[in-house]
């Protein structure tokens, strides 16, 4: 299959997650990294033809006006995750890249994230409409100036809090939504979406945001002929839970109750300390062990932003279930991960899949991604072995398929 190039258009692009993509990208391009964390490194994946690493062009949005350079090296002087060497080693990326980062929005954004914003790194007052429109220009000049086929949107800005109102259910009442400034009741995730669909560009979005859940927002990525994904990157303590839960029922094991206590310092963390961002978040993180499980034992999940912790996060979990002959019994385990290094190769795996999926001509949901998210579209499935099985079957189907033309 012939080389060709991707856009890679980050919705959040100077944050965390999306500056260790960037760097991550610039040391496997040049050959100063190992594929660690990146499933598309292993068969069957590494036979679909997918994008090159150095074939990935970087462009965002942001509401922040601080250096991307700048903004990337808080993952040394306050996480301590990523040396300076490789980051020095990643500046000319990030000089090429900030120029083609844009000003984002904040309509309907809540206050904690409206308080981020400073300019000129946002257009603080215009309709949803506008700022569609506005944002759907900004990814359509990208992709014509890089002469780039096909565009992947991937948001990895910081949590929204749950939209106040009704989302629309249809298109007239979607339509009607845009155009009030005051009542529209659809966050920036949701309109990075419209604008990446009307872009003609694949949508994918690893926040607990609303994004493109709704399901008219779900037809008109189909109807544009692109492709969409997500919720909320699964990357540490809820991709546990995936795993072990499936190992409870399987054993006839009853759970009565499972309590997770996270803590982790970035800026993701700092948003969640709002606790209606914190409640979109809590409630990714807290559904998926009814739906394994069938039945639904007692859960509590806590957030709290410690701020000394930077990009670390840490998750201690306590499982009190039930064996033969009604004896109680536990099971506690820690989970401790630097938050961006775990999600980065996620994003870097979603955009070459994605890519190829569009390239093979699926529009729409691909569910067969479910693997990478705690709150995946288009599927109910919940246990990790299964979810990663669809996503197996399918590049082995597209492998076959791939060898069959060659």
């Amino acid at each position: 299959m012939p080389r060709h190039r991707t856009g890679l258009w980050l919705v959040g692009a100077k944050g965390g997650v999306a500056t260790t993509v960037i760097t991550g990208l610039a040391a496997l391009s040049r050959g100063k990294a190992e594929p660690i964390g990146l499933v598309t490194a292993l068969e069957p994946f590494s036979a679909l033809g997918l994008v090159d690493f150095g074939d990935l062009v970087i462009g965002g949005h942001d509401i922040r006006s601080g250096r991307l350079g700048d903004e990337a090296r808080r993952m040394w002087t306050e996480s301590r995750a990523i040396t300076p060497d490789v980051l020095d080693a990643a500046a000319d990326s990030f000089a090429a890249i900030e120029a083609r980062i844009r000003p984002g929005t904040v309509v309907a954004a809540g206050d904690t994230i409206r308080g981020l914003a400073d300019e000129p790194g946002v257009v603080r007052v215009e309709t949803p409409r506008a700022a569609i429109d506005r944002l759907r220009a900004d990814i359509e000049a990208f992709a014509t100036s890089a002469g780039l086929g096909h565009v992947v949107v991937v948001n990895v800005a910081s949590t929204e809090p749950a939209p106040s109102r009704p989302l629309p259910d249809d298109d007239a009442a979607l339509e009607r939504s845009l155009d009030d400034a005051a009542g529209c009741p659809l966050p920036p995730s949701s309109l990075y979406a419209l604008a990446a669909f009307a872009a003609g560009a694949s949508y994918v979005n690893f926040t607990p945001s609303t994004g493109a859940t709704p399901p008219v927002l779900q037809a008109r990525a189909a109807r544009h002929g692109v492709a969409t994904a997500g919720c909320d990157g699964k990357t540490g303590e809820t991709l546990l839970k995936s795993v072990l839960a499936p190992m409870f029922a399987a054993r006839h094991l009853e759970v009565m109750s499972w309590v997770g206590h996270n803590i982790f310092g970035n800026m993701d963390g700092k948003v969640l300390d709002d606790p209606r961002n914190k409640a979109t978040k809590i409630r990714s993180k807290d559904h998926l062990l009814a739906a394994i499980l069938g039945y639904a034992p007692q859960t509590h999940v806590s957030i709290e932003y410690i701020r000394s912790l930077g990009d670390w996060k840490t998750a201690w979990d306590h499982v009190h279930f039930r064996g033969f002959l009604g004896t109680p019994m536990t099971l506690q385990f820690t989970w401790q991960g630097c938050d961006s290094i775990l999600a980065a190769p996620l994003v870097i795996d979603l955009v070459r899949l994605v890519d190829r999926a569009h390239r093979a001509g699926e529009r729409g949901v691909l569910p067969w991604l479910a693997c990478f998210f705690k709150s995946p579209l288009g599927i109910e499935e919940q246990s990790f072995a299964a979810q990663f099985a669809l996503l197996d079957g399918w590049a082995r189907d597209l492998a076959a398929r791939h060898r069959g033309t060659c």
